[in-house]
């Protein structure tokens, strides 16, 4: 059985670490994998491609010769017929538009999942992202990834059998091996910190308010952002307006991001709009303490007052003081943080996962009816 991931990749978030983790867990050795990736730009991050050739598979770097090139659909269809590939698994917006097309040209099945639904103001966006869920119809399987994002697919009138829901997991043994190292990064003060894309629903904005407002009664503190995204530059402009900003620091993207989990003091997280974000499980599993807004999504990790704290959307003077609690309480930040970590672990195995997505891939091959 050989399946295709493919993902139009913007970096070396979520979606890609969810993709390795399938693979790496996956036991059955009857399964092969391969990966396809659009190629879009030299300034784009590949990291995805180097890390599956390493451990997973082969890699096809899926040449565009721009964001909306439509001519890919044939390239990779006549990849997916090359290489023998059984069924298409695509990630995202414009994974699942390409990847849905050049399944059904090529004649194999094909399952998407989503991993999140972005509540974009720009139209174009909102129009693409329109486009890839219209796709996601003319799929064999939507596979989400979240009791909520069941619910978003659900409103494209997507019901089952077609809809089937996989609960989330991810690999944790990396954090695992971190864990159990010392402290390999300084530090003077207190540490918040976000990992993550810089996208409009991640809402940044609020979580740059609370941190400053929280700066004025706590002098010993700095805010570490890890990610890159489409908000960063409008963050980082209005950072420049805090009183705070030399206490705020934007790092990009890291190779040694669990160096820097390890050293917070505190994982925030401001987001609207989630599926069950693989940064929050990666802290809980550390066992940083976690305050954020109670939405769906994060909900299915975060139970307030038991695995962290949670405050209701929008309210930051709520979250500033969840995130004094915790700053200032190292017993009871100790303790949510052990409690989230025992969660995780009992709830979210990645083999449990990997292990009925296999199961899928043989029902659908099994029901072979492409046309």
């Amino acid at each position: 059985m050989h399946i295709l991931q493919f993902i139009c990749s913007t970096g070396f978030y979520g979606a890609e670490r969810w993709i390795l983790a399938l693979c790496n867990n996956t036991v059955d050795k009857n399964v092969k994998y391969s990966l396809a990736v659009t190629d879009e730009a030299a300034s784009q991050n590949l990291e995805i491609a180097r890390h599956f050739k390493r451990d997973c598979g082969d890699v096809y770097e899926l040449p565009m010769a721009h964001k909306f090139d439509f001519k890919a659909v044939s390239r990779l269809a006549e990849y997916i017929k090359a290489n023998n590939i059984d069924a298409v698994h695509t990630h995202g917006y414009k994974s699942d538009i390409l990847g849905v097309l050049a399944a059904r040209k090529a004649k194999v099945p094909v399952i998407v999942t989503p991993h999140g639904f972005e509540n974009a103001k720009d139209f174009k966006l909102r129009l693409f992202i329109w486009l890839g869920c219209q796709a996601m119809k003319y799929a064999d399987h939507v596979v989400p990834l979240s009791p909520q994002l069941v619910k978003d697919v659900e409103a494209y009138n997507i019901e089952k059998p077609q809809l089937v829901y996989i609960q989330n997991g991810v690999d944790l043994s990396e954090v695992e091996k971190f864990k159990q190292k010392p402290m390999a990064l300084e530090k003077t003060k207190k540490r918040v910190g976000f990992i993550g894309q810089m996208i409009s629903r991640k809402n940044i904005k609020d979580l740059l308010d609370v941190f400053d407002a929280l700066h004025q009664k706590m002098d010993d503190l700095e805010l570490i952002l890890l990610g890159d995204g489409e908000s960063r530059e409008e963050l980082e402009t209005y950072t420049q307006t805090l009183s705070s900003k030399a206490d705020i620091h934007y790092l990009g993207y890291r190779d040694d991001r669990l160096d820097y989990l390890k050293s917070f003091d505190l994982f925030a997280m401001t987001s609207t709009l989630e599926g069950i974000p693989r940064c929050l499980m990666e802290a809980c599993a550390m066992e940083t303490p976690v305050a954020a807004y109670d939405i769906a999504g994060i909900d299915q990790l975060i139970t307030n007052e038991q695995t962290g704290l949670l405050s209701p959307l929008g309210d930051k003077e709520h979250l500033l003081a969840a995130w004094e609690k915790i700053l200032n309480d190292q017993d009871y930040a100790k303790q949510l943080g052990k409690n989230a970590c025992d969660y995780v672990n009992e709830h979210y195995s990645a083999k449990r996962m990997a292990d009925e997505y296999v199961t899928l891939f043989n029902d659908v091959l099994d029901n072979k009816e492409v046309t």
